[in-house]
């Protein structure tokens, strides 16, 4: 991977994004949301890349699977008019078939198409495939860490904007159309205690997707990606919009005790 041939590829998603742009206000807020999500995962993955060590050559290739990372969520918008997965269609798989269909990779050497879109293919995945091939899991497990500093940052400033403004109605693309009920389901709390990943089909209510975003912190990989979780204090902003209760004040304490101990 080259300077040049990134420079292209940058070109190329602004291009392609820039076609899904209507008349239609709201369908542009939700393109622009993974726009502009897109190129802070950027950020964040060249931020991780810096601290882990790589290579200038290895940390264009990082960048490049941040910046192709959602492009099928583009796609399952305009088709479903939703970025929820469960009730579309698995947008990583989206978008490899949009990378093989516009040959936005074809200046690459093979090995680095593998790379680029086997990460690309695991970046949403429950968990990672079980595979002897170090350098492959490590750049799927950057991706996935630079993918979920900037989602946490995404619902962190949308639940301050609710706060702000009680009482308007829900942004649905965001909050995957769940009600806001002061419930939390018991296999998402289990989860925590569990010190796992919450599931997807398990969530119930707008409570349970913040659960499950607070899980993520058992799915998170590298030093430097728990400093800038905790610098930026994102489990405390999420925690603080949860009903307080004996039930989850025993498994979030237990998570800030991961998170330092990890920093």
């Amino acid at each position: 991977m080259s300077p040049e041939g990134f420079k292209r590829l940058k070109t190329w998603f602004k291009t392609y994004v820039s076609r899904y742009i209507s008349e239609n206000p709201d369908d542009n807020h939700a393109i622009r949301l993974k726009d502009e999500h897109t190129f802070r995962v950027c950020g964040n993955i060249a931020l991780l890349s810096k601290k882990s060590g790589l290579n200038s050559e290895d940390m264009l290739l990082a960048k490049t699977m941040a910046l192709l990372h959602d492009i099928g969520r583009f796609s399952q918008y305009r088709r479903y008019g939703t970025f929820s997965d469960r009730d579309s269609e698995n947008h990583a798989e989206l978008g490899i078939a949009e990378i093989a269909a516009h040959e936005v990779l074809s200046f690459c050497r093979p090995p680095e198409i593998d790379l680029i879109t086997s990460a690309i293919a695991h970046h949403n995945a429950a968990a990672l495939p079980e595979i002897r091939d170090g350098r492959m899991l490590f750049f799927m497990r950057l991706l996935r860490d630079a993918d979920k500093l900037d989602i946490w940052k995404v619902f962190c400033n949308y639940y301050r904007q609710c706060r702000l403004r009680p009482g308007g109605a829900p942004n649905q693309t965001i909050v995957l159309g769940l009600p806001d009920k002061p419930l939390c389901s018991p296999a998402v709390v289990a989860a925590l205690y569990e010190r796992r990943y919450a599931r997807l089909e398990d969530l119930r209510t707008l409570n349970d997707l913040k659960l499950l975003q607070i899980s993520w912190v058992y799915d998170l990989n590298f030093q430097p990606s728990f400093k800038a979780l905790h610098r930026r204090g994102y489990i405390d902003q999420i925690a603080a919009t949860l009903p307080s209760s004996e039930e989850l004040n025993a498994p979030l304490k237990q998570i800030q005790a991961f998170i330092r101990s990890r920093v």
